[in-house]
């Protein structure tokens, strides 16, 4: 698969919010510190190329929740925070694309590629990417600008933030996206 910007593809920017600053809510440990840093510069370049972009954010129901919209955490880190003109997509479940309208958006717009970043990679970016490479868009997953936390696995063992990041990228490459670097789009894009 290939990607230039003469193929309009959307960046799909997924919950870049500020709960997760909290890394003891989350887990305690966290990778790719970088990730948000590499997303806005992502989305620099695609302002700058006047591509597609469309921001995901999570509002989650439960209201003691960090992403609850009563929570300052709700809100988009700077980072990679909309402006005017640029699509806000609500949602309240893993799936960007569950009870909202953004397939529509991107069908709509006749866009056919997606480059998906945000938080985190074995929830929304997993899910979100999961249902693209489904609905048959050409998929690419941003490696160095997704972040995840540490897990506790059913026997309590605690897996590291690196090796869920990393085993979430090897389930997605080659069958629901095609797994990319920041440098790789700024080459291309």
């Amino acid at each position: 698969m290939s990607i230039s910007k003469s193929n309009k593809p959307a960046l799909i920017l997924i919950d870049i919010q500020k709960a997760f600053d909290n890394l003891e809510y989350w887990g305690g440990q966290r990778n790719n510190p970088e990730a948000e840093n590499n997303a806005g510069e992502l989305l620099k370049l695609w302002r700058k190329n006047k591509l597609p972009v469309f921001h995901i954010k999570h509002c989650s129901s439960i209201e003691t929740s960090l992403l609850n919209v009563t929570n300052a955490g709700n809100e988009f880190k700077d980072i990679v925070k909309p402006i005017e003109g640029e699509p806000i997509i609500k949602k309240s479940v893993n799936s960007a694309f569950i009870g909202t309208d953004l397939k529509k958006r991107l069908d709509n717009e006749k866009i056919s590629k997606l480059v998906i970043v945000g938080l985190t990679t074995d929830h929304c970016v997993s899910t979100t990417t999961r249902m693209a490479g489904n609905f048959g868009y050409d998929t690419f997953l941003v490696s160095d600008a997704t972040a995840t936390f540490n897990k506790k696995g059913v026997d309590g063992q605690n897996y590291s933030a690196k090796l869920i990041h990393e085993t979430a990228l090897a389930s997605l490459n080659e069958e629901f996206a095609t797994i990319v670097t920041t440098d790789f789009l700024k080459q291309n894009i």
